[in-house]
């Protein structure tokens, strides 16, 4: 149970972790717990040792364990529920277009054109909006990622345990990704494997840029053509590895770039 410590606000919190936080890092904790709180402040809190465990400093990968009890300093949230931006299309997706949910785990199909988080001049994503949507809901974390201009499904986790199996499925072979895409050219061969490593750098913006690079990460891709049209083609993308933007940079590199 969380125990308050002192009268005047923002409170000092102690919380006894159970077998829902059991082996979950202490920085990702604090990111859940302090909703709207940036997280370089989250990771300065606990560099300077105002985050205990069972009353010691721990560095930010410390992996929780069940009766650890966590010191969480008083800390001031920023952001508030309304400050989440729910555009219409977002609204009418999380609300209407859920693909499966049970108990442990919903299926969400995210639209294009969102982000599926916040961060990186990005208020709000489609998780902060699904946690605005659904305020009684003691958690829901994204199991993996989507490109913002990416539709398709997106698995949240309703429960801790449900996460940790979810990544030791994606870590492993426990799950296939296909991806449909329409690229600008017809494409002559039916299919085509492309292996070509991938560097990522970032913009002076911030912006996560991807280029071919052979002092970049393997990457590979398996392609299939679906259908040509008169100046275009649909294919089927089987990404084997997963880096950033990589079916985006892997089709321009063979010259047919997704439209």
């Amino acid at each position: 149970m969380d125990k308050i410590e002192g009268s005047n606000k923002p409170k000092v919190q102690w919380v006894d972790i159970t077998e829902e936080n059991n082996g979950q890092r202490i920085d990702n904790f604090l990111i859940t717990r302090l909703k709207g709180v940036p997280k370089s402040k989250i990771y300065r809190i606990i560099r300077k040792g105002e985050v205990r465990v069972n009353k010691g400093r721990v560095n930010n990968r410390y992996k929780l364990e069940i009766g650890d009890i966590v010191r969480v300093p008083p800390v001031r949230v920023a952001v508030r529920e309304n400050e989440v931006d729910l555009q219409p299309t977002l609204k009418y997706s999380l609300e209407h277009e859920i693909i499966f949910e049970d108990e442990v785990l919903v299926v969400l199909n995210k639209p294009s054109g969102f982000a599926v988080h916040g961060g990186s001049g990005i208020n709000s994503g489609v998780i902060e909006a699904f946690r605005a949507l659904r305020p009684e809901a003691k958690f829901l974390e994204l199991a993996h990622r989507l490109d913002k201009d990416t539709s398709g499904c997106l698995l949240v986790a309703k429960k801790r345990s449900a996460l940790k199996k979810l990544h030791d499925f994606f870590r492993g072979d426990g799950v296939k990704k296909t991806y449909l895409a329409l690229l600008v050219g017809e494409w002559g061969r039916k299919k085509q494997q492309v292996v070509v490593p991938l560097l990522k750098s970032s913009g002076k913006g911030g912006e996560r840029m991807v280029k071919v690079n052979q002092a970049g990460k393997y990457a590979e891709t398996s392609f299939k053509r679906l259908k040509k049209y008169k100046g275009f083609t649909l294919v089927e993308a089987s990404p084997k590895t997963g880096r950033t933007h990589q079916i985006r940079v892997h089709l321009a590199s063979i010259g047919y770039p997704i439209l």
